[in-house]
C-alpha cells in the first residue's frame, strides 16, 4: 500500500523575507520548511491553516513600505 502524499504549500518561490523570516512564496518559516517531512499530519495542517493570515500580514507590510 502506498503512503499518502504529504501535502505542502510550497509553490517553488523560495525567497525568505529578512524581516519576518518567512518564505514569501509559501509563508512558512525556515524551521517549518526544514522539519516539514518530520511533522505530524496534524502539525502540518495547523501550519497550513495559519498561512493565509501570515501571507496577508506580509502583503500589508510590503504595501506599507512602498
Amino acid at each position: 500500500m502506498a503512503e499518502p502524499e504529504i501535502q505542502s504549500p510550497c509553490n517553488k518561490v523560495c525567497v525568505v523575507d529578512p524581516t519576518s523570516g518567512a518564505c514569501i512564496g509559501c509563508g512558512r518559516t525556515l524551521a517549518e520548511i526544514a522539519s516539514w517531512l518530520q511533522l505530524s499530519a496534524q502539525e502540518r495542517a495547523r501550519i497550513m491553516a495559519e498561512l493565509p493570515d501570515r501571507q496577508a500580514r506580509q502583503s500589508r507590510a510590503e504595501r506599507a513600505n512602498l
